[in-house]
């Protein structure tokens, strides 16, 4: 594979790295710009994606054929990277989390009148959006296919939701859902997945689950559902396709999420990294003590073998592979590292790393779930462990 940066990847780092300067960065230091769950406040968002939009910093994700760059996933990497390294930067560029995994997914399987129902408000930045799959004990977690409870029983052309769900990222502020219900009780082809729009009766949020980290917009909701009827136009892919659907959705939605915290990771080296050269203790710079030393120089390679295994699986799947290893790798390795790296940089600036006039706490706060979320490090960990049953000596082959 080839690690070069194409020209056109290179310049919107470039273009993002000048935007976040003169536009975002300067944000975070005021506190009064952020919103109850700590993310930038929508009414100053709304200024900055206007902005963004206007200098074609929108929508990377997007295929030539519905407006966007039409960009490889290995020319992501670089972007989203770059887009991280605020912690208000994806959603600027309508590339945060729970939106982009969404966009990925209708831009690929949803049918051309669903698209311009569905994606394109969401691509517009009209409106946000939620995937609707997590449920309470007993109900699905890491295991969908086979623990799922929410069912959806047709009658004509509506089908008919009743269920339980919770950590809806994004569920207060989203307009558009893509849910997840049990259909039959095929053991692979159960589940089915539906959208529905929030003015829809049936359905409720019970409330916004309160969590240790900063939010994204609209927070991690619980949502009950009493009768909600969605026709059957609304049904994305076929019967009994919900777990393909979320395994398309889901795979892409690892990988970008690893692009973005390798950004994190970096910020909060950098922190550290300028923090070190000028602050002093027993007669010289912390940066001149080994022990510094050996503390950012781990942090820093955590940080480029987890991008290096992200720059890996996006290749795998501009190869048109699934990558399922390749993202579980990376998965695994880049939520480590993001740890890593905030933990080292509040170490070394002390109290002044964990007060918050630096972002650092916030980065670690946030940090902690990128093991949980889109399947936890010891799912992924048995994932490879299948492959390698599997595969055997093939497991290690080069491309």
């Amino acid at each position: 594979m080839d690690f070069q940066i194409s020209d056109r990847a290179r310049d919107f780092v470039a273009r993002i790295d000048a935007f976040l300067e003169r536009h975002v960065l300067p944000l975070e230091v005021d506190r009064a710009n952020f919103d109850v769950g700590e993310n930038i406040r929508d009414d100053i968002l709304q200024g900055l994606r206007a902005k963004a939009m206007a200098e074609g910093l929108w929508n990377f994700q997007l295929p030539e054929a519905m407006g966007g760059p039409g960009l490889k996933f290995t020319e992501l990497v670089p972007i989203y990277e770059a887009a991280a390294r605020s912690i208000f930067g994806p959603v600027c560029f309508n590339i945060a989390a729970p939106d982009d995994g969404n966009i990925h997914l209708l831009a690929r399987v949803a049918t051309p009148a669903q698209q311009e129902r569905w994606l394109m408000p969401i691509v517009h930045g009209e409106v946000r959006s939620a995937i609707v799959m997590t449920e309470p004990a007993p109900g699905s977690g890491s295991d969908p296919a086979g623990m799922m409870r929410t069912t959806a029983e047709k009658k004509g052309e509506l089908w008919t939701i009743r269920g339980h769900k919770w950590f809806i990222t994004g569920g207060e502020a989203a307009e558009h859902f893509i849910l997840l219900a049990r259909t039959s009780d095929d053991p692979r082809r159960g589940l089915t997945a539906f959208l529905f729009d929030k003015s829809q009766p049936g359905w409720r949020i019970e409330r916004r689950i309160p969590i240790m980290g900063p939010e994204e917009h609209g927070g991690h909701c619980e949502l009950a559902f009493d009768g909600l009827e969605i026709p059957d136009e609304n049904r994305l892919m076929g019967v009994g396709e919900g777990m393909k659907a979320v395994q398309i959705r889901l795979g892409i939605a690892r990988l970008t999420h690893c692009m973005r915290w390798s950004g994190l990771a970096k910020r909060a080296l950098d922190i550290a990294g300028q923090h070190v050269q000028v602050r002093e203790a027993f007669g010289q710079t912390l940066m001149a003590h080994e022990g510094v030393q050996w503390m950012l120089g781990d942090a820093a390679l955590q940080v480029q073998m987890g991008r290096l295994l992200t720059l890996h699986a996006a290749h795998r799947l501009d190869c048109g592979d699934r990558a399922r290893k390749e993202v579980s790798m990376a998965k695994i390795a880049v939520a480590d590292a993001l740890h890593k790296a905030v933990d080292t940089a509040i170490q070394l600036l002390g109290a002044k790393g964990y007060s918050r006039d630096t972002i650092l706490e916030w980065i670690y706060r946030y940090a902690r779930q990128a093991r949980l979320v889109d399947g936890a490090s010891e799912v992924h960990k048995m994932v490879l462990a299948q492959h390698l049953g599997a595969e055997g000596r093939d497991f290690w082959k080069w491309d």
